[in-house]
């Protein structure tokens, strides 16, 4: 089937637009579906840190097995931008199909070597080395995730782009339900003992539907218009990463400086069952059940945003919410803190979950704008991946640490205040000097 290779609106392309929209649908169920698993192999690891740490890290206190555990969690981040580099500029040279197909295999490999890992009384010291070498495999595969997928979406209607971003993160909404599910699930009817030895492996070997579910979507959509109609210019021949690095640093520093406060606030909210668990005495199914009703508020609640920002303005939507997040997530925690109970810990995280959902329903689209098409995933997948090692890998050790060393429950809001006014900031220079809205 033949399609007329202008951007022209003439009469004897409008029946095209039924198959595009058609199109739209099906990336919207690839990237959706995919990146939930994907993330959800991820996430779930955050989820079982206190019996990873069990099996791995055995010789030490709970609480230094915990941050170890998350060590290992934040640690396999730093390779994120390299993963980003390469498997953006891939999706840049050669499509953003292919991208997100090498991303699924990667991913696999990585959950498979933790699924059938042995534990520390097993293999010694090579145990927790296989677990990093997974994580590592995992986090180069999530590095290239990003930007593929936010292109592939963002690519697809130009009209609509805030809404057909918003399922980038409406998907990691999807695996934090998921995993959060899992979680509370398999707390609820096993034992302390059975989770140590085996019942955290199985949310991994649920993972690796990734590989049929993620192949066979992904195998039969289209490439997004903007890719197929793209000119070829002298700089888009040139090497995406060289162009990045040369020519797009303001991009990079505005597309990472607004996911900031996104980025930390995700990880403070998987961090939150936990600090329930070990800080707050709090039911461990429960804690994880309040994990699951944040990620259904994020996963409907984001595309809703997602089509508001498409009509009134993503900035308008987004800056307020930046703002609400740093003021409130101070007195939250000091409520959750002052009354422990599951009820305030639900509506703590339910509050901020909202919050979330309005800021990054659009940021994807404000993120992609700050690229042209030829580096774009390239440019996506560092700025994203750079400001999830520095502020999202690390944010559940640093909130851990934070809490040890200061002795103060609270001290993790504070470091979710600060970084607040980093993607203030950003998303004030992006309406400035790019022309963001």
């Amino acid at each position: 089937m033949a399609v007329a290779s202008t951007d022209s609106a003439q009469p004897a392309d409008r029946p095209a637009v039924p198959a595009r929209r058609g199109s739209a649908r099906r990336a919207i169920a690839a990237a959706t579906i995919g990146n939930a698993l994907e993330w959800f192999d991820l996430a779930v690891y955050a989820l079982m840190a206190a019996y990873i740490g069990q099996v791995f890290f055995p010789d030490g206190a709970p609480g230094v097995q915990l941050v170890q555990a998350y060590a290992v969690f934040g640690v396999t981040y730093l390779i994120r931008p390299l993963g980003g580099l390469l498997i953006g500029a891939y999706a840049d040279r050669h499509g953003r199909k292919k991208a997100l197909v090498l991303t699924i295999w990667l991913m696999v490999l990585g959950t498979f070597l933790i699924v059938i890992m042995p534990g520390y009384a097993t293999l010694g010291l090579l145990a927790p080395l296989g677990i990093v070498v997974a994580r590592l495999i995992q986090g180069f595969a999530a590095g290239g995730e990003f930007g593929a997928a936010t292109s592939f979406l963002v690519e697809q209607d130009d009209s609509r782009k805030g809404f057909l971003g918003s399922f980038q993160f409406a998907s990691q909404g999807l695996a934090t339900l998921m995993s959060s599910g899992f979680a509370a699930g398999l707390t609820a009817v096993l034992s302390d003992e059975q989770m140590a030895s085996w019942g955290w492996r199985v949310p991994f070997l649920f993972g690796l539907l990734v590989l049929p579910v993620g192949l066979y979507i992904r195998r039969y959509v289209q490439e997004p218009p903007a890719i197929t109609r793209a000119p070829e210019t002298e700089e888009g021949r040139s090497s995406p990463i060289w162009s990045v690095f040369r020519d797009h640093w303001g991009g990079l520093l505005i597309a990472g400086g607004a996911l900031v406060i996104s980025t930390a606030l995700n990880f403070i909210l998987q961090y939150m069952p936990t600090f329930g668990i070990e800080e707050l005495g709090l039911n461990d199914s429960l804690s994880f059940v309040a994990l699951l009703i944040t990620g259904v508020t994020l996963t409907v609640a984001t595309p809703v945003v997602g089509l508001l920002a498409d009509r009134f303005g993503r900035l308008k939507i987004m800056i307020p919410a930046a703002v609400l997040i740093g003021g409130s997530v101070v007195p939250l925690f000091l409520w959750l803190t002052a009354s422990p109970s599951f009820l305030t810990l639900t509506l703590c995280m339910t509050m901020l979950g909202l919050l979330k959902a309005a800021y990054f329903g659009a940021l994807p689209s404000v993120m992609a704008d700050a690229f042209p098409v030829h580096a774009r995933a390239t440019g996506l997948s560092f700025s994203y991946n750079t400001a999830v090692a520095i502020f999202g890998g690390f944010t559940p050790a640093i909130a851990a640490a934070l809490v040890s060393g200061t002795g103060s429950q609270a001290s993790p809001a504070y470091y979710l205040l600060a970084v607040s006014f980093l993607s203030v900031a950003a998303l004030a220079c992006g309406y400035r000097s790019r022309g963001i809205r």
